[in-house]
C-alpha cells in the first residue's frame, strides 16, 4: 500500500483556494476512483493520466485499487488543472518518485495522452494567492506548463517553474540513488525557473490625433479620463463616436504594478491574457447582442463578464439602446460599487469591476436627428421609444452626456490634426495628482461628506448649481455627479475651488437627450 500528498489550487471566482490531492494505492480489484466534488472535466483525468504515464515510459499501477481524493470535499473542482498533481501523486504512491520532495511545491497542468503539459486558466490568480499565503523564509514553488508559467511569473518574488512534459517534472523528484527516468525529447521550453517579468507597457493605443475636429467631444473625454467619469456620446452615424472611444484608454495614466496584476489576473481567469498586452489598460467592446450574463458574469461555476475583463480599463458599449434591457440594467450596481457579486445556490463569487464606461448611440432609429444635411425619417413617437430604451436610473449613473455632431466635408478633409494622446494624458495625470493630494483618490469616488469636504464650491457656484438642478428636475445623484464633474474641471484648470464657470460647463454635460427633453 502507498499514500501520497500533492498540493494544487482550485479557482472559485478570482480566488485560488488550496487543494490537497491525496492518492492511495491498495490491493484489491483494479480500479481508479476520483472523489472530492469533482466536475466531469476532472473525472476525465483518469484516462488522460493513465495514458500520459504509460506513454511517457513510466509504470502505471494498473493492478492496484487507486483512490484519489481532492480535499476539501465541499470545494467544487473543475477543468484539467489537476491532471499533473494526480499523475505525480500516483507516481509518488507507487514509489517511482520521492513523495517527501514534493513538500513545498504546488502543481497545475493538463496532460495530453503523450505526457505533454497544456496551459490552464487562472495561472496568475494562483500565483497571486500563493504569494499572499507564503510564510516568510518558506516560499512555495509553483510548477506550470508553458504559457501558464509566463503568466504566473508576472508576480514579483514568485518562484515559478516551467515544465513542458511530465518527464521534466518527474526528473526533479526522483528518489536519491535511482537511475534516471526516460528522457523527454529535447526542447528549449523544458524545465526552467522563470524570472519575474516587470511591467513594461509599450505604446499600443490608437492616438487621439487621428480625430479631426470634435473639440467638445475631445474635451469631454479629457474630463472623463481625469476624474474617472463615465460618458455617453450621442451623434449621427459616421461622426466619430467609435473612433473617439477606441482612443480613450490612451488618455488614462499608465497602469501601476498592482493594477496591471489585477487586470491580468481577471483576463487569465477567462483565458484571454496575452503577454504583449501586459501593462496596457484593456478596452472591452462587446456586441450589442450580448446578454446580461455575458456583461456582468455568471454561469456555474461563475465566470467573469465583460465588466470584470475591463477592470482598470474601458468598457465601450456601442449602439447602447440596442443592448437587451436586462443587460443594461445589470450595469447599475457595478457602476456605483466597482465590483460584482454573483450568487448561485452552491456558491458566491465576487469579481472586481472598476471600469470606465464609454457608451455611444444614435439620437434616433434612423440616426439623423439634428443632422445638418440629412433629414430625420422618424416620428416623435419612434424617437421617444428609441431613447426610452435607456432607463432614467441608468442615465443618472452616466456622468457626462455629450453630442458628437457630423463634421462638414471641408473640416474632415482639410482640418488640422488635434492634440496627440500623450499631451492630453499629461494634463490628465496632473489633474489626478491634484485630486490624490487633496483626497487620496480620483473625484469619481467622492460621495457624502467627502464630496462636501473636498469639492470646495464657491457660494455663487453653489447657487448656480441649485438653480440648474431645480430647473432641470435633477435627482440627488445627478446633482452630485455634476458637482464631481465640476471638481474635475477645476482640477484640470489648476483651481483650488470650484467656480461658476466650472459648474456651468458641468451642467452642459448633463443635458437630456433631444427626444426626451
Amino acid at each position: 500500500m502507498g499514500l501520497s500528498l500533492v498540493h494544487s489550487r482550485a479557482l472559485i471566482g478570482l480566488d485560488a483556494r488550496p487543494v490537497q490531492v491525496e492518492v492511495h494505492l491498495a490491493n484489491g480489484l483494479p480500479s481508479f476512483t476520483l472523489v472530492g466534488l469533482v466536475d466531469t472535466e476532472v473525472k476525465e483525468a483518469r484516462e488522460r493520466v493513465r495514458s500520459a504515464i504509460a506513454n511517457a515510459g513510466l509504470e502505471f499501477p494498473s493492478n492496484k485499487r487507486i483512490t484519489v481524493n481532492l480535499a476539501p470535499a465541499d470545494l467544487p473542482k473543475d477543468s484539467g488543472r489537476f491532471d499533473l498533481p494526480i499523475a505525480l501523486g500516483i507516481l509518488a504512491a507507487a514509489g517511482q518518485i520521492d513523495g517527501a520532495k514534493l513538500a513545498g511545491w504546488e502543481f497545475a497542468g493538463e496532460l495530453s495522452l503523450g505526457g505533454e503539459l497544456r496551459p490552464v486558466r487562472g495561472a496568475l490568480a494562483m500565483s497571486l494567492a500563493l504569494h499572499r499565503a507564503d510564510e516568510p523564509g518558506r516560499p512555495t514553488r509553483l510548477v506550470l506548463p508553458p504559457g501558464s508559467a509566463e503568466e504566473a511569473a508576472l508576480v514579483a518574488q514568485a518562484q515559478v517553474f516551467r515544465a513542458r512534459h511530465l518527464l521534466d517534472v518527474v526528473a526533479q523528484f526522483l528518489p536519491d540513488g535511482t537511475p534516471e527516468a526516460p528522457a523527454a525529447p529535447p526542447d528549449d521550453t523544458a524545465w526552467a525557473r522563470l524570472s519575474p517579468t516587470p511591467p513594461g507597457a509599450r505604446e499600443a493605443y490608437a492616438d487621439l490625433s487621428d480625430v479631426k475636429g470634435q473639440a467638445a467631444a475631445r474635451r469631454a473625454l479629457e474630463i472623463a479620463a481625469a476624474g474617472g467619469h463615465s460618458i455617453l456620446m450621442v451623434g449621427p452615424p459616421g461622426s466619430g463616436k467609435s473612433m473617439l472611444a477606441q482612443r480613450f484608454a490612451g488618455l488614462l495614466p499608465t497602469m501601476g504594478t498592482d493594477e496591471a496584476l489585477e487586470s491580468a489576473a481577471v483576463a487569465s481567469l477567462a483565458g484571454r491574457f496575452h503577454p504583449d498586452r501586459w501593462g496596457l489598460r484593456p478596452t472591452c467592446a462587446p456586441h450589442h447582442s450580448a446578454s446580461a450574463v455575458a456583461l456582468v458574469g455568471g454561469g456555474s461555476p461563475p465566470r467573469p463578464g465583460e465588466i470584470s475583463l475591463a477592470h482598470h480599463g474601458v468598457l465601450f458599449l456601442d449602439e447602447l439602446p440596442e443592448f437587451p434591457r436586462a443587460a443594461l440594467e445589470a450595469l447599475r450596481e457595478p457602476l456605483e460599487s466597482g465590483h460584482i457579486r454573483i450568487s448561485r445556490a452552491a456558491m458566491q463569487s465576487e469579481f472586481p469591476a472598476r471600469f470606465q464606461l464609454v457608451a455611444a448611440m444614435n439620437p434616433c432609429p434612423c440616426g439623423f436627428l439634428g443632422h445638418p444635411t440629412q433629414a430625420c425619417r422618424d416620428t416623435p413617437d419612434q424617437i421617444a421609444r428609441y431613447q426610452g430604451r435607456l432607463s432614467g436610473p441608468l442615465l443618472d449613473r452616466i456622468d457626462l452626456h455629450v453630442e458628437v455632431p457630423a463634421l462638414p466635408a471641408d473640416e474632415l478633409l482639410l482640418g488640422r490634426a488635434g492634440e496627440p494622446s500623450a499631451t492630453v494624458r499629461d494634463r490628465v495625470e496632473a489633474a489626478r495628482a491634484r485630486a490624490h493630494k487633496r483626497q487620496g483618490h480620483i473625484n469619481q469616488k467622492l460621495s457624502g461628506q467627502l464630496l462636501d469636504q473636498h469639492a470646495q464650491v464657491e457660494p455663487a457656484a453653489l447657487k448656480f448649481l441649485q438653480t440648474a438642478a431645480s430647473r432641470f428636475g435633477w435627482s440627488a445623484r445627478s446633482t452630485h455627479r455634476a458637482l464631481r464633474v465640476a471638481r474635475t474641471i477645476a482640477d484640470l484648470a489648476g483651481s483650488e475651488s470650484v467656480e461658476v464657470a466650472q459648474i456651468a460647463e458641468a451642467v452642459q454635460y448633463r443635458r437630456a437627450l433631444r427626444g426626451r427633453a
